[in-house]
């Protein structure tokens, strides 16, 4: 599949057959069932994941092949139009999908596990990988292509960037049980590791460096590698004083994450709670 997807991907056909949109069905069925993934575990890697740009192509092509088209339920009182390649996914009881009224979308081509609980309204895109148990609460985005484990919980009002393009960028990582705090915002490829933390608020991107209090440490990203929240780390916003010029004189400071402790029975016995509500 991988070659014939990075083909077609390369090489524009005049029209789109019966065979390519057969094809991208293979595709886009592996995608739903996490078969094939747009970034995996990889320990050889320094992040300990390596995208799968093939991948990244054949749901790139899902765009390019598919045509707007009205999807709509009711076209007077909610509209609907997208790609006929990228309708909404499809679920069952047998699923095992806990999806709660009240307007979240998960757009086909997408892996969602088992005891996943959708809190309305939320959304999931193209691409992405949901692990087992994980819940993903009110207005929480999962973008596309993002990786996110199991038992994690994605807490209201938090965005979980993609990356889609470009092809060879690592998508977003979030490890198994890492809660993301309300209002958190993870982007451009970070990765966020095992059993990690991130309190209410926390931006992590490529260009805000991560000061660890706990083992004094800095950690940023570079044209490499992606940023790495360590496992188990707590992290929190938090501020630095600018030391120079204006900014000094006029007391300004800037945001940044900060590591403020590891994991400890304290900090289980807080997000406790998250576990009763699977």
């Amino acid at each position: 599949m991988q070659a014939e997807i990075e083909n077609l991907f390369d090489t524009k056909p005049a029209t789109y057959t019966d065979d390519h949109f057969r094809l991208f069905q293979r595709f886009k069925d592996a995608l739903n069932a996490g078969a094939v993934r747009a970034a995996e575990p990889d320990p050889n890697s320094k992040s300990g994941w390596r995208v799968n740009g093939w991948v990244k192509k054949g749901i790139l092509l899902g765009f390019r092949m598919g045509a707007v088209v009205d999807m709509s339920i009711d076209p007077t009182r909610q509209p609907f139009f997208d790609k006929t390649t990228y309708p909404v996914k499809r679920f069952t009881s047998e699923s095992g999908v806990r999806i709660v009224p009240g307007g979240s979308s998960i757009r086909d081509g997408c892996f969602v596990g088992r005891g996943v609980t959708c809190m309305p309204p939320m959304y999931i895109n193209t691409g992405a990988y949901v692990g087992d148990g994980t819940m993903v609460d009110s207005h929480a985005l999962v973008g596309s292509c993002a990786q996110v484990g199991g038992n994690c919980h994605i807490s209201a009002g938090s965005q979980i960037g993609g990356v889609l393009e470009p092809v060879g960028a690592l998508p977003v990582i979030i490890e198994d049980e890492v809660l993301i705090g309300g209002n958190c915002g993870v982007y451009e490829g970070t990765v966020v590791k095992r059993r990690a933390v991130l309190g209410t608020g926390t931006i992590l991107n490529r260009s805000t460096p991560v000061y660890d209090l706990a083992r004094s440490a800095v950690y940023r990203a570079t044209d490499e590698e992606p940023l790495v929240i360590p496992e188990q780390a707590v992290v929190v916003a938090g501020s630095r004083a600018v030391t120079s010029g204006p900014g000094k004189q006029w007391g300004i400071s800037l945001y940044t994450p900060v590591i403020v402790k590891y994991r400890d029975e304290k900090t289980d016995t807080k997000i406790q709670l998250e576990d009763l509500l699977r």
